[in-house]
């Protein structure tokens, strides 16, 4: 049997805690376990690092519902189980991007959806459309507080409108409970906006609960990089000469059409009207890849482009669309309702689509592929204490360029450590503690991963470059 089968029995078998996947470092802070505990004393929590932790009586007493609907446990069924029950007829199926009827690169034509968005505008104009069509009579998304800390959370959205408001990226830590428990309370059709994992959160809840199935209709994938912690926005803050608490909003990426659309751009809007703006590449952690701030979990996660989900939305990282400042998306789907949805809305000039194949859909996100297949099956091969992950990815600790090895060794040097010396210079009141810290180690991160300044320069000198590395 590989480790990716279950058989009941092992299932009936399996119990673990929050407290235990917390320990391990596999909890995404996704709220799923709080939601199917269904107790007033349950409840998700802000860590000291940031990052949204349960808070649950199941710390002390195992349970093998929780080892089935957590989406890292070692016991819960995997992306390809889900994907095969919901998706058995599918068309296509590649191993990278899992189940599909059909893949697609474009935008938006009608309205404003594209400039509204931090890409193509297809995920919002996608869940619009399942309310204009009343396929659902609620999204749940992710939009924007009023004005305090945390600066997001999830709602149901009723109205178009309502839903708009939830455009763009939200690198920031948000939790499904309240809007799992709101499903519950109120009849209906819904669709979930959210990451890979958080989707197989919601299709594990699915299993053990009728309502939850009978009324959660629709899935709406977004890829995803890796979950960044709360202190990534107050870093921002560090960084422009402001404290985090008069902060009142964030954009994560600006839109400026007049620009390639992966140059990102942090906006901050202040508590006396101000606005600070600032480029990612002048931020000390705004290199994406090395990993400032990424959850623990996301170390662990096979999952790019959310298998699990009816549509998937991400960006297009190849040319010419990546120096398209207007935004492009690429599209999979993979329910044929929707598949239907959005091939008439393009007979109809609503929207801008091109079909590609999933080699195209894999070569926009080459390097979220490298880091969560091949840096995965590396990562599984370190000794660990505690819950051992199962993946659909065997663990390898050879035949990788040495290079190679040090950047995926160094990334999770980063993420880890990131967390501790900004807590240390939080609770010590000196952000250069952090910000010196984080310049040293972008440095060093970017001089072995792209051979930048002299870090490179001696990098390359001790630890060569092998060939296609």
């Amino acid at each position: 049997m590989s480790s990716n089968e279950r058989t009941p029995d092992h299932a009936r078998r399996a119990v673990l805690t929050p407290a235990q996947m917390n320990r391990a470092g596999l909890c995404i802070g996704c709220g799923a376990c709080v939601a199917q505990a269904g107790e007033s004393t349950a409840r998700m929590h802000t860590d000291r690092f940031g990052q949204l932790k349960p808070l649950t009586s199941g710390e002390r007493n195992g349970s093998s519902a929780f080892a089935e609907i957590c989406p890292f446990s070692p016991s819960s069924a995997n992306e390809d189980a889900i994907a095969a029950e919901r998706f058995a007829s599918s068309k296509y199926l590649d191993p990278r991007i899992g189940r599909y009827e059909a893949c697609y690169v474009g935008h938006v034509r009608e309205g404003i959806f594209r400039a509204e968005g931090s890409s193509g505008g297809m995920a919002t104009w996608t869940a619009v459309e399942l309310l204009a069509k009343r396929l659902v009579d609620g999204v749940a998304h992710v939009v924007p507080s009023s004005g305090d800390q945390p600066f997001f959370r999830y709602q149901i959205s009723r109205k178009a409108e309502d839903v708009r408001r939830g455009a763009k990226s939200r690198y920031h830590p948000v939790e499904l409970s309240g809007i799992v428990e709101e499903v519950r309370r109120q009849p209906g059709r819904y669709a979930v906006v959210g990451i890979p994992c958080f989707v197989k959160a919601v299709h594990l809840l699915r299993r053990r609960d009728p309502v939850l199935q009978e009324r959660l209709a629709f899935m709406l994938g977004l890829f995803c990089g890796h979950m960044k912690s709360a202190r990534f926005v107050e870093s921002f803050a560090w960084q422009m000469g402001e404290r985090i608490d008069a902060v009142t909003g964030v954009d994560y990426r600006l839109k400026d059409e007049n620009r390639p659309a992966n140059w990102y751009t942090a906006h901050l809007e202040m508590r006396d009207g101000s606005s600070r703006s600032r480029d990612w590449w002048h931020l000390v952690d705004g290199d994406w890849g090395a990993g400032f701030f990424q959850n623990s979990a996301c170390n662990f996660c096979d999952d790019v482009v959310a298998e699990t989900a009816d549509i998937s939305f991400g960006d297009a990282w190849v040319e010419p669309y990546a120096s398209d400042g207007r935004g492009t998306n690429v599209v999979i789907v993979r329910s044929p309702e929707l598949h239907r949805l959005i091939g008439r809305a393009a007979e109809e000039g609503r929207l801008e689509l091109r079909e590609v194949d999933s080699a195209f859909v894999v070569r926009t996100q080459a390097a979220g592929f490298r880091q969560r297949r091949e840096g995965l099956a590396f990562r599984l091969s370190w000794p660990r204490r505690g819950v051992r992950p199962s993946k659909r990815v065997p663990p390898k600790f050879t035949g990788l360029p040495l290079r190679r090895m040090l950047v995926y060794w160094l990334r999770s040097v980063i993420s880890a450590q990131s967390h501790h010396v900004f807590w240390c210079a939080r609770a010590l009141h000196l952000p250069a503690l952090y910000l010196r810290w984080a310049s040293a180690m972008l440095a060093f991160y970017q001089g072995v991963t792209y051979s930048r300044g002299w870090v490179g320069r001696f990098v390359d000198r001790i630890v060569p470059r092998e060939k296609g590395d």
